[in-house]
């Protein structure tokens, strides 16, 4: 098995052309495909992989900070904890694009939270919901008209 370091240096750079399709190109028909089917899947395998391949030879649990922290200090559970991070920060870029565009929200208003959404996620995807409730075109109709179909699957 590879080195800790070896992973990481091989999983970080992944996600990064699909937050760029994500920023630049979110409207190519090969960009969230890509995205969602591809590199957020192939993250999500490694990660399972760390995990399956170091199962019960880490200590520490999440039951305490402390039981975290132990858990952590393992370089390979670290490394899956990182990929982790990518692949659902990942995956929330993906929705946030998505939505973005089934709402009509200003270009600006969806790019604006996706870097903040790549280095922080919840704060992104807060960011995000904020200007979306402020600049979205399409503010879905009320209830009473009936339910809208959602773009893609996810709304």
């Amino acid at each position: 098995m590879p080195s800790a370091e070896q992973l990481f240096a091989i999983a970080n750079p992944i996600p990064l052309p699909a937050w760029l399709l994500l920023a630049l190109a979110p409207r190519w028909r090969f960009t969230l495909p890509a995205v969602r089917l591809l590199v957020v899947p192939l993250l999500a395998v490694a990660y399972a992989a760390i995990l399956g391949a170091r199962f019960g030879q880490t200590s520490g649990d999440f039951n305490s900070l402390g039981g975290v922290q132990r858990l952590f200090a393992d370089p390979y559970a670290l490394t899956a904890g990182w990929i982790h991070y990518l692949a659902f920060d990942l995956f929330i870029g993906a929705w946030i694009v998505e939505d973005a565009l089934a709402r009509r929200v200003p270009a600006w208003a969806r790019i604006v939270p996706l870097p903040l959404t790549l280095m922080f996620g919840p704060a992104g995807l807060l960011l995000y919901l904020a200007l979306r409730s402020l600049t979205a075109a399409d503010r879905r109709a009320p209830a009473a008209t009936g339910p809208r179909e959602p773009a893609g699957g996810l709304a």
